[in-house]
């Protein structure tokens, strides 16, 4: 094993207590759940949408997001995932990610559409930022985000 992987756990847990991660998980004022994201060496905090309607909510009517802040949608199981903007004002990076974290694909989204954007494969995972944020960046396919779901989460 060498030594990244076995330094993530501690990674992980060194950018949760960095950005004020306690036992409790914090709430957005969405009243989702969110959680501490590393991707390569940028923090972000992502709110969770793990069941069926908050899913299909998302980000939908939302006017602005702040920077560092983004959507985790979890699923049950893999597949593969469609997204569209329709009433979401919001112009989006969405970043669909493998089981271990791994960006298999990324697409900028535009705001208000119902053009589909689907992964070209089966993944659990997608993660919605403001539009750039990976590119500004330089985060692209192969990358890597370390986070970790809260024990209690419920994914429907």
């Amino acid at each position: 094993m060498n030594a990244r992987l076995t330094l993530l756990p501690l990674l992980v847990i060194a950018a949760a207590l960095a950005l004020g991660a306690t036992a409790c998980p914090k709430t957005a004022k969405s009243g989702l759940p969110m959680i501490p994201m590393l991707i390569e060496d940028h923090k972000v905090w992502a709110e969770l949408a793990a069941n069926d309607a908050q899913r299909a909510r998302g980000l939908m009517y939302r006017r602005s997001m702040k920077p560092n802040r983004g959507m985790l949608f979890v699923y049950p199981r893999k597949e593969r995932l469609s997204f569209w903007m329709k009433n979401t004002f919001l112009p989006l990076t969405i970043a669909f990610l493998d089981d271990d974290g791994t960006i298999v694909h990324l697409e900028d989204m535009a705001p208000q559409t119902t053009a589909g954007h689907r992964t070209p494969k089966a993944v659990k995972y997608a993660l919605e930022m403001n539009r750039g944020w990976f590119a500004e960046r330089g985060i692209e396919v192969g990358h890597r985000a370390w986070f970790e779901l809260p024990d209690d989460l419920v994914v429907q």
